[in-house]
């Protein structure tokens, strides 16, 4: 039986950065052997990458907090890192023809999962906002900004405006299509970091419980349980956690519509990293068809699973009582 803290494998604790970075190191050494290695430069972005990013999410760096968002965590990033690496892999293995993806794409590809939502954490100077979830409409652009400055830092810079613009694949703000990538093997890496952002959370193992008790919450300081209509009226989408659960299959639909037209199918390169079989979208579609089972039965009763924790002590998360604003 998988367990909670666990990827689609069973194999790699998803809470555990040092289990993801060898995995993906481990991944990127598969691919980038002898003159091509030696071209693309060494995996040292993608160790940086990784303990830049535990340290910002521990609140071990001076200018940011510790990570307070408990669905958008450190096992999150951890697990889209680990999908993307995957994704990347499964392309190169089986590109027919297509653009051959360098070893410093690779290492781009990783360092923009790993960053993907920075955006949630807040800057120690902040008065302004109490939680990071607070951030969830402009998490994407603020995690852009930084990528743009990061980037060079560790040996990167010609892919600075790129990365910048690579993390908008995760967002909804703009559909994919009109992202300003003009080079095609970055659009596809694009489509590829957007996949993995959809694919790794869909598959967890605790999706729907973390739905119910994390991401509705954080919909709530978000703004994102209601919207306005043209007519000034306001709509409400999600009532409470169990509303969200209960409409994951419809979610489900419109996250495998952007799966298949504006990120034209890149899961299918997970199929390919594994073999033939796709693991992401067999655990995706469990979780949907276990939401749909849920119908009008108490949440309570059937969702029982204990996601891991992985806040730092004494991080205060938002309350679980949140409602509507």
């Amino acid at each position: 039986m998988r367990r909670n803290d666990h990827d689609v494998t069973d194999r790699i604790r998803t809470t555990d950065l040092k289990q993801v970075s060898a995995e993906v190191t481990r991944i990127y050494k598969g691919l980038y052997q002898g003159a091509r290695e030696r071209a693309g430069g060494t995996p040292s972005a993608i160790k940086r990458g990784f303990d830049d990013i535990g340290r910002l999410y521990r609140g071990e760096h001076p200018g940011f907090k510790p990570c307070d968002t408990e669905y958008h965590d450190i096992q999150h990033v951890l697990d889209v890192t680990l999908a993307m690496a995957r994704l990347m892999d499964g392309y190169e293995r089986s590109r027919n023809g297509h653009p051959a993806l360098p070893a410093a794409c690779f290492s781009l590809g990783v360092i923009s999962a790993l960053f993907h939502d920075f955006g949630y954490l807040r800057r120690r100077s902040d008065r302004r906002h109490r939680y990071g979830a607070e951030y969830t409409l402009t998490h994407v652009t603020r995690g852009s900004r930084h990528l743009r400055r990061y980037l060079p830092r560790i040996g990167l810079k010609r892919y600075a405006r790129a990365g910048a613009t690579l993390v908008h694949y995760t967002g909804y703000e703009r559909p994919a299509e009109t992202i300003p990538l003009n080079d095609t093997l970055l659009r596809r890496v694009g489509h590829m970091l957007g996949t993995a952002d959809i694919i790794a959370q869909m598959a967890d193992r605790c999706y729907l419980e973390k739905c119910r008790d994390r991401l509705y919450p954080e919909f709530v300081l978000g703004g994102l349980t209601k919207k306005r209509l043209p007519s000034g009226r306001e709509e409400i989408l999600f009532t409470s956690g169990e509303d969200l659960v209960r409409k994951t299959p419809g979610f489900y639909m419109n996250a495998a519509k952007r799966l298949d037209l504006q990120l034209a199918r890149a899961y299918e390169y997970a199929g390919r990293h594994f073999k033939g079989q796709n693991l992401y979208l067999e655990e995706m579609q469990k979780n949907v068809r276990y939401a749909q089972a849920v119908g009008t039965a108490p949440t309570a009763a059937i969702l029982r699973r204990t996601p891991p924790s992985t806040l730092q002590k004494g991080v205060e998360p938002y309350p679980r009582d949140l409602v509507i604003r």
